[in-house]
């Protein structure tokens, strides 16, 4: 699907969408609890992967209104009745493929073509390491992922420089083992604000784990525990709000304020403070959970560390390209392993619109200017085309394509923004 954006400028109300991190990590623990309720969760093509998963495991899933039901399989998964597809869900195919290690039997794994191209390398090796017999079909550490149970506990160390995913899905794994498990990690832990997530909601579950560093990158798991999530309320998602944050401030006359975003362990609240760096009219009211943005103000470049929070590289790119000044993403290798290798998708797109970038290594240079109407590519990466729609809001006369990704993360990004007063139409393909 392609679509048309001018320019624009938005006002209004909108609530955040719910948090697709939070909601992966709650039905996949509440898969392995007795009895859940997950209430606001998000609903889209990710997540929803991860609830089909979950049930070719044996848990059982209830959808009504605004809530999931979740009969699960006590700490004990089924082996499934045919391949698990995470489709494009990198979340879903790391926690199942961890998942699948408790099973008493062989699960296949698999993906699109996009999922198919991202590495597992770490996952499986430590996963062998703890009595598991796990590797690809294909022996370069892609999907299809092949795994016979048998999880054990020992002292196992990880990469930490590619996913987090890796020792998230571990992390959730371990304490259904068979014994005790030390869990090191080697290496710069990135995205560790996912880590945390993955913390609290075990914490929630019941369930203990212990960090016995200065660093943090040390756990003890005890084994043999059991899963208790019983009903739990998903967030406010900062990533994806972050886009509404942005647009408001990139774009004179603009007013949003967005609802239902709290105080939380999610990295990507640092939206705020970097909208604030950058010289945005932005104020968030902690106790109602509303973040207000006000247009209008000139943008200032910034250094921005991607480390911790990657999935916010697209939106900080694009607000850089139109701040005064150069700006540095730095610290972003690990984002050529997402849905695409997003620091060429955006190295490659917004040139077109006019923006002096440079790509190296680990980073974007930026410097800002005045932007200009084009038809750019959106790769299939829900976050490369809500980025790019960002962009087309301040070039206008812009035109983007494989826009049906946003369903990935942000279902209604579209309506939301149409909705908010944004100009963008669908172009009906002949």
């Amino acid at each position: 699907m392609r679509v048309s954006i001018d320019k624009s400028s938005i006002k209004g109300e909108v609530f955040a969408p719910p948090s697709k991190s939070y909601t992966h990590r709650a039905v996949t623990l509440a898969a392995l609890s007795k009895e859940s309720i997950v209430r606001r969760p998000l609903i889209s093509a990710d997540t929803l992967a991860t609830v089909k998963a979950s049930e070719m495991f044996g848990a059982s899933v209830e959808r009504e209104k605004d809530k999931l039901i979740i009969h699960g399989v006590k700490g004990k998964p089924n082996i499934p009745d045919d391949v698990i597809d995470a489709a494009n869900s990198g979340t879903t195919l790391r926690f199942m493929t961890a998942v699948a290690a408790l099973t008493d039997g062989i699960t296949v794994l698999t993906g699109d073509a996009s999922l198919r191209t991202r590495p597992n390398g770490p996952l499986l090796e430590v996963l062998s390491q703890l009595g598991v017999k796990a590797c690809s079909t294909r022996g370069n550490e892609r999907a299809p992922l092949v795994v016979k149970g048998g999880l054990k506990g020992q002292d196992v160390s990880i990469d930490g420089s590619i996913s987090s995913q890796f020792i998230s899905a571990l992390l959730i794994t371990c304490p259904l083992a068979e014994n005790s498990t030390i869990l090191s990690i080697k290496g710069k832990l990135k995205s560790r604000p996912y880590v945390d997530v993955t913390l609290e909601m075990l914490e929630l579950a019941g369930v203990k784990i212990q960090t016995d560093d200065s660093n943090g990158t040390r756990f003890i798991i005890p084994g043999k525990q059991k899963y208790d999530f019983k009903d739990y309320t998903v967030p406010g998602d900062f990533s994806s709000a972050s886009y509404l944050l942005a647009a408001a401030a990139l774009t004179d006359g603009s007013e949003v304020t967005v609802k239902n975003l709290f105080p939380s362990r999610q990295g990507d609240k640092v939206i705020i403070e970097i909208l604030k760096q950058m010289g945005a009219n932005i104020t968030w009211d902690k106790e109602a959970g509303n973040v207000t943005v006000r247009g209008g103000r000139k943008l200032k470049a910034i250094t921005f560390d991607a480390g911790a929070t990657p999935d916010l590289v697209p939106t900080v790119a694009v607000l850089a390209a139109a701040a005064e000044g150069t700006s540095r993403i730095e610290n972003a290798e690990h984002i050529r392993y997402k849905e695409t290798d997003r620091l060429s998708a955006l190295a490659t797109e917004l040139p077109k619109l006019g923006v002096n970038l440079k790509e190296e290594r680990d980073s974007l240079i930026i410097t800002g200017g005045k932007l200009h109407g084009a038809s750019v590519h959106g790769w299939d990466d829900h976050r490369i085309v809500m980025a790019l729609a960002l962009a087309g809001m301040v070039a206008g006369n812009t035109t983007i394509d494989s826009t049906e990704s946003v369903s990935i993360s942000y279902p209604n990004f579209f309506k939301d923004m149409r909705n908010l007063g944004a100009k963008i139409e669908e172009i009906l393909e002949e």
